[in-house]
């Protein structure tokens, strides 16, 4: 298996001589271009103002100036590829050294109104969604954040690691992905996808015949005034009758070209990544159903976005190419085009939708291969129909560099305690346990890798008080904020999938002796329903609730006062926590207590 870090050193090293060789290339044929524009100036005023050289000769340097042109573009988008590639594995490395907080796209958007994400840092700067995602389409991150915002069943989700398995070690195929979707908005929402769930104006068949017999008839009146058989008057007549016949068909033409118009930008490239897609060997069965999704009708998604960019580019240039427009309108040549187009989009605009889908999917899927590619040492995890389970052992937390991070194992459901109640000091490490068991949880649920040596599962609804806010808008105190969400969590808890509650210093905005008989009526309600979970706290009657629920038991995180400052191991251990760092943490800052 290749070193993550080494193979992005080697990549960004090709990619930066191949940009440098694309710019030498860049500069010399902009220097050509110059030279052969002077070329053709000089000849130019040879042939008119001096009379030395043939008008002829100034073709020479216009149409090798013309290819150059060509050449020109296509170097251009090889070198803005090229920089794009090079980007791609600078962020790579980023994430593989910690300094990707900030750097990729957070998710904020998906945010809203989530009942955990908040809590386990699932979107925003620094979360799971901004370290996992590398898609470059909106419809890819809608896709991966709508797989970490809800969980999926075991078939599915054995079905996409099956997946990225396959896709993890095919840099190649994803950096293509992400490059070529870089370069247009494919969007569930956007424009190509918005015209395509619209109504087709639906311009009648009768509407194209009788354009394509206008057309037939002025080249036949043409040709027949050309032989001197009719006069030249009855062209102009008959354009006349044309120039009727256009006023009352483009109000359906015309309508046709504007709506088009706007995502035609996006569909050339929409149809470049399908291709890349189509054309890539696949053995999972989740990308051969996306591969399968990608044809309607037995027409590959690539050639149907092909040919209807081809009809608009060909509507653009046969109205805006001054040479030939005046033939072109006289045919009727971008009506046609407009009707042909009116025509594909009642054809296979419903199946545009589930193309963006598939792109989408992709996408999610290569995101969380890319993940599995920078972590080798992470495990898929076991997922099992039969649940509640939560085995972990090594569980570490998916945003803290190795170095920083203190794995401990988890044993909750099975033959193991339901409930464990957590004691120790602040800043131990208890509500990043908290974390740490949830997002695995996501990860897990997602199809992805999980952080831990090993981990299984079964299917779980997850519900977290790890972040709870008072709010003035509403009148509600942190205390009644937090009863709110609990009541929230028992309302899930009696839903068909078990549930995962990770409660933090529970009630802790209360006294002691009410949060002590509240907490153990919550606890027993959830787990009545057939819920496993945590719960933290630093008060210490609460870890009486163990001898009082039955399946449930205390751990604890120690610390201990060294010099002056507190210091951590962040390990988890059987029993209740025996002392508090409060009173000598204090004394340690210097108040007198």
């Amino acid at each position: 298996m290749n070193d993550p870090k080494a193979e992005y050193e080697r990549r960004l090293a090709l990619g930066r001589d191949r940009v440098e060789q694309l710019d030498r290339r860049h500069l010399v044929i902009s220097n050509l271009r110059l030279a052969l524009f002077v070329t053709f100036t000089v000849i130019l005023w040879l042939a008119l103002a001096r009379s030395v050289l043939s008008a002829a000769w100034v073709l020479a340097p216009a149409l090798a100036f013309g290819m150059l042109l060509v050449v020109h573009a296509r170097l251009l988008n090889r070198t803005e590829r090229s920089r794009r590639a090079y980007r791609l594995y600078e962020r790579g490395l980023a994430r593989l050294e910690g300094r990707w907080a900030g750097v990729g796209s957070d998710g904020q958007r998906f945010l809203a109104d989530h009942p955990y994400a908040r809590d386990l840092d699932l979107f925003g700067r620094g979360s799971l969604f901004e370290l996992v995602n590398s898609a470059r389409t909106e419809a890819g991150e809608a896709t991966l954040a709508d797989w970490l915002k809800q969980g999926s069943g075991v078939d599915e989700v054995r079905a996409r690691q099956a997946a990225v398995d396959e896709l993890r070690h095919r840099l190649d195929f994803r950096e293509d992905l992400a490059v070529l979707a870089a370069e247009g908005v494919v969007s569930r929402t956007g424009t190509v996808a918005a015209w395509a769930a619209s109504a087709p104006v639906g311009v009648p068949l009768a509407v194209s015949l009788l354009l394509a017999a206008c057309a037939a008839v002025l080249i036949v009146v043409t040709g027949l005034a050309y032989d001197d058989r009719v006069p030249w008057s009855l062209v102009i007549g008959w354009l006349l009758v044309e120039a009727a016949v256009a006023r009352w068909t483009r109000r359906l033409t015309d309508v046709v070209a504007r709506r088009v118009g706007r995502p035609a930008e996006d569909l050339a490239i929409m149809a470049e990544l399908l291709a890349r897609i189509e054309g890539e060997p696949v053995e999972a069965a989740r990308l051969q159903a996306v591969r399968a999704s990608l044809e309607a009708g037995g027409v590959r998604a690539s050639l149907a976005i092909g040919r209807l960019t081809r009809m608009v580019s060909l509507r653009e240039s046969s109205m805006h190419n001054l040479l030939f427009m005046p033939l072109t309108t006289a045919l009727f040549v971008p009506d046609q085009l407009a009707v042909a187009i009116d025509r594909w989009h009642r054809r296979h605009g419903p199946a545009v939708a589930e193309w963006l889908r598939a792109v989408g999917e992709l996408e999610a899927l290569a995101s969380i291969a890319t993940y599995a590619y920078e972590h080798p040492a992470d495990p898929f995890p076991i997922l099992e129909n039969e649940g509640p389970v939560f085995h972990a052992d090594a569980l570490g937390h998916p945003l803290m560099m190795d170095a920083a991070s203190v794995p401990n194992d988890v044993r909750l459901g099975g033959d193991a305690a339901r409930v464990i109640v957590v004691s120790g000091s602040n800043m131990s490490g208890k509500s990043t346990f908290l974390r740490s068991i949830g997002t695995n949880v996501v990860l897990a649920l997602a199809g992805a890798p999980v952080r831990a040596r090993a981990l299984r599962l079964s299917p779980l609804a997850l519900g977290a008080t790890l972040r709870i806010e008072d709010s003035l808008q509403a009148g509600h105190s942190r205390f009644f904020a937090e009863i709110l969400r609990i009541r929230a969590i028992v309302d899930l808890a009696r839903q068909p999938v078990p549930l995962l509650f990770l409660l933090d210093e529970i009630l802790h905005g209360t006294n002691s002796y009410d949060r002590r008989i509240g907490a153990e009526g919550i606890v027993r309600a959830l787990t009545g329903y057939g819920a496993i979970g945590v719960i933290t706290t630093h008060d210490l009657a609460l870890t009486e609730l163990p001898s009082r629920l039955g399946s449930a038991i205390n751990m604890h995180f120690e610390d201990r006062l060294e010099n002056g400052a507190m210091v951590f191991d962040y390990r988890i251990r059987p029993g209740i926590v025996e002392h508090s760092n409060a009173l000598a943490l204090m004394r340690a800052i210097g108040l007198d207590v």
